[in-house]
Order: structure tokens, then sequence, then C-alpha cells
């Protein structure tokens, strides 16, 4: 019996791990400046795989700022929003199918939202018209945000065809190319991203009607 868990053991030990998918995004941007944000892009694989666990993880509102701007987490995960501003915050999406409102509250207060369906979210405040943050739910457990410098890691990918996503809320469009995973990973994936046609456009409040505030200059 014993010798049957250990071979049992050793089976699973010996399975060959995923192969690695690495690369670097850039950014072209308006007069060849850098981009201060390459660590705020989503990249992930879409194919066959595992579903990912789901987490919790908070954006919290400082100073008018969504803190982290940008989070990636597999669908099912929550998010909760703290507030640390000495006043209210109205945080809401109407983003389908992840729409939510969690109401008007104050400072020491901490609302959450779980999201069950993936894709890009939009989160804004009914108060302030220039917060945003963005949460991107995946349906498996291969994505990762890069870091400063652009550089970014999947790891444990089983071989296989995929399609590789890559969004920065400062591109027009998400970029979707084929990827073929073989044993030894991909090592070297260049992904050049356009934003030198970026441009901040206004939203509407939670009722689909303009700001009541001038420009995001607001008394509080």
């Amino acid at each position: 019996m014993h010798f049957m868990v250990v071979l049992a053991l050793l089976s699973v030990a010996q399975r060959p791990a995923g192969a690695r998918v690495a690369g670097r995004i850039t950014i072209l941007e308006k007069r060849n400046k850098p981009s201060p944000d390459l660590g705020s892009a989503v990249i992930y694989l879409e194919g066959a795989g595992p579903a990912g666990t789901p987490a919790t993880l908070d954006i919290t509102i400082n100073d008018k700022v969504y803190r982290p701007r940008v989070i990636v987490a597999p669908v099912g995960s929550t998010v909760r929003f703290p507030n640390t501003d000495p006043f209210d915050h109205n945080v809401f999406s109407a983003t389908e199918p992840n729409q939510f409102d969690l109401g008007l509250y104050g400072r020491g207060g901490a609302k959450s939202h779980t999201f069950a369906h993936p894709g890009l979210v939009r989160v804004y405040c009914n108060v302030h018209p220039r917060m945003a943050a963005y949460v991107v739910l995946t349906p498996n457990r291969y994505y990762a945000q890069p870091g400063v410098d652009g550089s970014f890691a999947i790891e444990n990918v089983p071989a296989g065809q995929y399609r590789l996503h890559v969004w920065h809320e400062r591109i027009a469009a998400e970029i979707v190319k084929d990827v073929t995973v073989g044993a030894a990973g991909v090592a070297d994936l260049q992904v050049a991203l356009d934003a030198r046609g970026y441009k901040w456009r206004a939203h509407k409040n939670k009722d689909g009607q303009e700001y009541q505030t001038n420009a995001g200059y607001e008394r509080y």
C-alpha cells in the first residue's frame, strides 16, 4: 500500500511543468516621449486551460484616485474599494454584464463586488468624473502585468495554440495575436502599442447623464 502511494507521488512530481511565455511591450508616444505607465498593461492568453482561482483584491480610494488604477484577476474574483478620503465616494460601473453600484460611502468604509463574467470592467465614481479604474477578468490563470520596463512573463503554460491579448487604457483597440506555445515556451514576444492618438474622453455618470461638476474641479 505504501509502495503504491510512493509511485503515485512520483508520477505527479515527474509531470512536466508548463512552459514560460515571455516578452516585452512598448508604447509609441507623441513626440517619442517615454511611456510612464507600461506596467498598467494587461496580457493574457485565450485558450484551453484551467480556470484561475478567484481572489480578493483591493483598489483603494486615496486623494480622489483609485490605487492601483488597473488590476487583473480570474473571473469570480472579488474587489474591495476602501475609501480613505475625508469625503464620500460612489463607486460604480455601467459595463455590462458586470455592472454594479456600491452607493455613497465615506471615510473608513470599504464595499466590494464579485465579478461573475470575464472581460474588461470600467469603474468610475459618481461624484468625481476624473476617477477611473479598470478591472480585467480572465477566464483562466494565464495572465500578467508587465514591469515598469514593459517586460512580462506568464508561467506554466501548457503547450498548445493560444490567442495573446494585450490591453492598455490608452490604446484604441486591444491587440490580439495567435501564439503557438511549444515545450520550450516563447521567450521573445514583442508587442508594440500605439498611443499617439490617445485623448481622454469624458464618461457619463451612473444615470447616463453628464456630471454636474465642472471638468473635475470639485469642491471636495
